[in-house]
């Protein structure tokens, strides 16, 4: 797509962005510039290259499961404010 092709009015408006003829025509100028960069980067051989999403590759940072202990009943209730039947009691919040 040539940057003569752009309609930067409808972009604008999709963007819903107002804006001034200057402001048209420097952002024509822009989109034009990075068309070309485009265009130069479909020139380049890729073939055997695998598309990738990041640059380098991630790993998952969390830890392994494990199967740990818990806390106990009567440790997780220590704290609670107000207890009934081995239950946390809450405040009613819907009436």
């Amino acid at each position: 797509m040539a940057a003569a092709e752009i309609n930067v009015q409808y972009v604008a408006h999709l963007a819903r962005l107002a804006l001034t003829p200057d402001e048209e025509k420097k952002l024509s100028a822009q989109l034009g510039g990075i068309l070309g960069y485009i265009e130069k980067l479909r020139e380049l051989d890729v073939t055997g290259v695998e598309p990738t999403a990041h640059a380098v590759p991630l790993v998952n940072v969390t830890r392994a499961d494990e199967v740990r202990p818990s806390l106990s009943h009567e440790d997780a209730l220590r704290n609670a404010p107000r207890q009934a039947g081995g239950l946390f009691l809450v405040p009613k919040i819907v009436e």
